[in-house]
């Protein structure tokens, strides 16, 4: 198998886990990320209707101006700052996701990490939200 099946599988495993703890109710909406190469996603659901209340991803013009004004030459040449970009970037979801939230009366909710470990970009994301006003 290769190395990248394994990760893949075990971060699965992770994923199950989790969510056989952590359910979104209406009291308690459930904030899922999900982060791939490139960007990050993110969503607050009720589970029990299963039903979508907010979202957001990397992918959004408004993450994209925001991320200008802060970085308006992206350097692509040099890693670490790609990585911090990434940071922020996941950062500045996790904001935007919280207003939307609050927007619709959300302001308590349960964090899934979705497998992946807290550090990093998914940290920024809950980090993000914190700092916008949900509480965890």
């Amino acid at each position: 198998m290769k190395v990248k099946n394994k990760k893949r599988i075990a971060r699965i495993k992770r994923k199950a886990r989790i969510r056989k703890k952590v359910f979104g109710s209406p009291e308690r909406m459930r904030l899922t990320v999900f982060r791939s190469a490139k960007h990050i996603y993110v969503q607050v659901i009720d589970d029990t209707i299963a039903h979508t209340l907010a979202s957001a991803s990397s992918l959004e013009n408004a993450v994209k101006e925001q991320l200008a004004e802060i970085d308006p030459v992206p350097q692509a040449t040099d890693k670490d700052k790609a990585l911090s970009r990434k940071i922020r970037q996941a950062k500045i979801v996790g904001e935007i996701v919280a207003q939307r939230a609050l927007g619709k009366g959300v302001k308590r909710v349960v964090f899934d990490r979705n497998g992946f470990l807290y550090h990093g970009r998914v940290k920024a994301v809950s980090e993000g939200a914190r700092e916008t006003g949900l509480i965890f």
